[in-house]
């Protein structure tokens, strides 16, 4: 766990470069700080390895106060990957990935393993670019390299900072992709730090947005998007990223809230007037326990009634039972999925505690698509 409690950075006894910083990171958590250039973001995450000295308050890293610590010790322990890599001109890629371990004083067999384990698992197979140099590889390859050297001594926690930028938007990507499959088979916490909010809600599993030496917002990225804390927050992240974003659009954000619940016991002919005044076609049977738990038994479509001549017909025995339910937080792309597979037009959405709280149909489906489109066509 990583702690900064009431952290301040000024030069010259002036103006607060940091000011009253608190922020807890998790072990094992993805946490990205994003902010326009000169907020800070880079003067924070320096100062978690020391490389800059805080001017007032705690950096507690597993229950250490990091001024307690030696500095070089401390760095050893803290992987650190820059923008433009930083890699010994004059070293091999294998000597370049082994340097920190051989600073420590480590086994050589052990250091040679770790190095051919670490180049395979960055793509980077050893026996085709151990012997080469950082000159002969592109600048996407040389990131690798960076990332493979960031994790040779088994840091827990590891510091990037805007390691992708100057790269093409192709090579970006994959290197995003690649860093999400290491963060999740290895569990390191990692800060990274960005100046792009695109970038930042794809890797965080938090974020902070900052500005002027300050957290505005520290949250997952999917609060970040639907709950901006304030305008600032909402212009830097955007306005319409949410709609621009469908991969995080949740079963909770295209669902009807307005479901027409009905009692078991209820007819047909309750039904029918019931339908009318909420202006749908589907009911959903509920079992309400104290008025306040409505447990889902299963749903009615109007086209249940076809046939039907005795309107005193109740609820419970035409309802559809085996019906599935849509888990609030699953995504837009699996509701689709589930709905295409399964040939569904009603999909009742429940809470954790598999209460109903709201409908998805085509209709809902097609209101936030039709909102998903134009704004995708901007660009």
């Amino acid at each position: 766990m990583v702690e900064l409690r009431n952290v301040y950075k000024s030069y010259d006894g002036k103006t607060n470069v940091i000011e009253d910083l608190n922020m807890t990171i998790q072990k094992g958590e993805l946490i990205v700080l994003v902010g326009e250039s000169g907020c800070g973001k880079t003067t924070t995450m320096q100062m978690l390895n020391r490389l800059i000295e805080p001017t007032k308050g705690e950096i507690i890293i597993n229950g250490e106060n990091t001024k307690n610590v030696n500095k070089n010790e401390l760095r050893r322990n803290i992987g650190y990957v820059i923008q433009h890599v930083g890699l010994f001109p004059h070293k091999t890629i294998e000597e370049n990935i082994s340097t920190v371990p051989l600073l420590c004083k480590k086994n050589k067999t052990d250091i040679h393993n770790k190095t051919v384990e670490l180049m395979e698992m960055v793509g980077l197979p050893y026996e085709q670019y151990s012997k080469r140099y950082p000159k002969e590889l592109s600048g996407g390859q040389q990131q690798r390299v960076g990332v493979a050297r960031a994790l040779a001594n088994e840091p827990d926690i590891i510091l990037m900072d805007e390691p992708f930028s100057a790269l093409d938007p192709i090579t970006r990507g994959q290197l995003q992709d690649e860093l999400l499959r290491l963060h999740d088979e290895l569990d390191k916490t990692i800060v990274f730090v960005t100046h792009d909010i695109g970038e930042a809600i794809k890797l965080g599993d938090r974020i902070a947005v900052m500005q002027d030496g300050k957290i505005i917002q520290f949250d997952t990225p999917d609060d970040i998007l639907k709950n901006p804390k304030n305008e600032f927050v909402e212009e830097f992240v955007g306005k319409d990223r949410l709609w621009k974003t469908p991969d995080m659009l949740k079963a909770e954000d295209i669902m009807n809230k307005n479901v027409v619940e009905i009692n078991p016991n209820r007819t047909i002919m309750q039904a029918i007037e019931m339908m009318k005044k909420g202006n749908t076609t589907v009911v959903a049977v509920v079992d309400k326990v104290d008025g306040k738990k409505n447990t889902l038994l299963g749903i009615v479509g109007s086209n249940r009634f076809s046939g039907l001549t005795d309107h005193s017909v109740k609820m419970k025995d035409i309802m559809k039972k085996d019906v599935i339910k849509i888990p609030k937080e699953m995504a837009l792309s699996e509701v689709i999925s589930i709905r295409d597979e399964h040939d569904i037009k009603f999909s009742p959405v429940v809470d954790e505690n598999d209460n109903l709280i709201g409908m998805i149909t085509n209709t809902s489906i097609l209101n936030v698509l039709s909102q998903i489109i134009p704004k995708s066509e901007e660009y």
